[in-house]
Parts: C-alpha cells; sequence; structure tokens
C-alpha cells in the first residue's frame, strides 16, 4: 500500500488531467485530495490519538475511491451502483457543481468509509478493550472538525471558481452554506460509525453482504435525490 504523500500526488495528478479535459469529476476529487491533506498534518501534528491507525484507514479509505473509479473506466458495471451514478452525472451537463461535489461525498462517506473502518478494525475489535473502542471513535469524531476546518477553503478554490451562482449564494449567506455542508458531513460519518459497528457484529460474510447492499441502497436514493432536487 502506497503511502499518503504518494497518494496525494496521485490525487493531485488526476485532478490536473481532469481539470485540463474539462472533466467535472475533478470537483469532488480536489476536495478529497484538499480533506487529506488536512488530515495528514493532523497525524503529523500527533493530533489523533491513534495516528498509526487513522494513516492505515486514510490509505484503505482512498484505495476504495481508486478502485471504484479504475472499475467504472474498464467496465462501469463492475462498479459499485453509488459510484457509477456520481461518474454518470459528471457527464450530465444539467448536474451542477455542487451536486457533483455532494454526489461524491456521499458516495465515498456513506458507502466507502463503513467499508474501509471495517477493514482497518476487523482483525481486533473483539479483542480491544472498551476504552481502546471508545478512543478510536474519538479519533473518528476528530476528523469531522478537520473537515468543518477545511470547508472553507473547498468553497472558496473549488467551489466558487466553478460557478459564479454559488459564489453569490457564498456572499449572501455569509458563510452559512459552508457550516450547513460541515453539519451534513458530520451527520453523515456519525451514522457511518454505526454502520460499521454493524457490520463488525455480524455474523458471517452473508450478513455483511446484506448490510453492504442495505447501505449502497439507501446511498444511491439519497444521490438520486441530490440529482433531482438541487
Amino acid at each position: 500500500m502506497q503511502d499518503i504523500s504518494s497518494l496525494l500526488l496521485a490525487m493531485q495528478n488526476r485532478v490536473d488531467g481532469w481539470k485540463s479535459s474539462g472533466d467535472r469529476r475533478h470537483v469532488f476529487l480536489s476536495c478529497y485530495s484538499m480533506m487529506s491533506q488536512s488530515m495528514l498534518e493532523a497525524i503529523n501534528k500527533e493530533q489523533f490519538i491513534h495516528g498509526t491507525w487513522v494513516s492505515q484507514l486514510l490509505l484503505r479509505f482512498s484505495q476504495y475511491y481508486f478502485d471504484a473509479l479504475e472499475h467504472y473506466e474498464q467496465n462501469p458495471e463492475a462498479s459499485p451502483m453509488v459510484w457509477r451514478q456520481v461518474h454518470d452525472a459528471s457527464r450530465n451537463p444539467k448536474i451542477n457543481v455542487t451536486q457533483n461535489l455532494l454526489l461524491g461525498v456521499n458516495a465515498h462517506i456513506n458507502y466507502d468509509l463503513p467499508l474501509a473502518l471495517y477493514d482497518c478494525l476487523v482483525d481486533t475489535w473483539t479483542q480491544l478493550p472498551e476504552n481502546h473502542k471508545e478512543t478510536l471513535k474519538r479519533d473518528h469524531e476528530l476528523v469531522n472538525e478537520i473537515i468543518a476546518n477545511t470547508i472553507d477553503s473547498v468553497q472558496d478554490s473549488i467551489i466558487n471558481p466553478s460557478s459564479w451562482s454559488m459564489a453569490a449564494l457564498d456572499v449572501i449567506m455569509c458563510r452559512a452554506d459552508e457550516w450547513l455542508l460541515s453539519k451534513l458531513i458530520s451527520s453523515w460519518r456519525n451514522d457511518v460509525w454505526q454502520v460499521n459497528l454493524q457490520l463488525l457484529s455480524s455474523k458471517g460474510l452473508e450478513n455483511r453482504e446484506l448490510i453492504r447492499k442495505e447501505q449502497e441502497i439507501q446511498v444511491a436514493r439519497r444521490g438520486e435525490q441530490f440529482i433531482r432536487y438541487l
């Protein structure tokens, strides 16, 4: 598995290529890259209780994104339904920048993250004392603060330059839109921890697959709402 610095470079290279070709998938990946950079800075500052685990989670999390992207580019039907929704929407000129961003965030947080959390916890979870489990959850929740502190930069450097209407809305709302987005993401991440616990407590591959499928359906339905109503 690559290190985080190599991951950030791979993200930026992909963003640059998509920007130059007019591929609007750069909107979500630019945001994701900025969030990942903020995560690396927090890890290096030792803000997390379990920095090594957070690093492993960050890399495993990104692997889900890039695996889905590779599947989509080789054979869209092999990609998870939620990511087909994201990538297909990026080709629709009626979909705006905010929709592109929310669709990507929805798929990555609500679908990929519980799977990545499970992967990084399954081998040790049942042996961990309760206080250790609680500190892992606190690290998970600290990410919400890091995301909230990065939202302004995402708005200013990614969303506003791509949409004059969103830039105007940003002025009118006096940054309330960033606050709402950070609250939305925090709410999702809190729900995701519960899905992760369901996966960790499930008995057998069949039950875990049922949980995964149910989560994917819910995430896709939310994505449909973003496409329909925004």
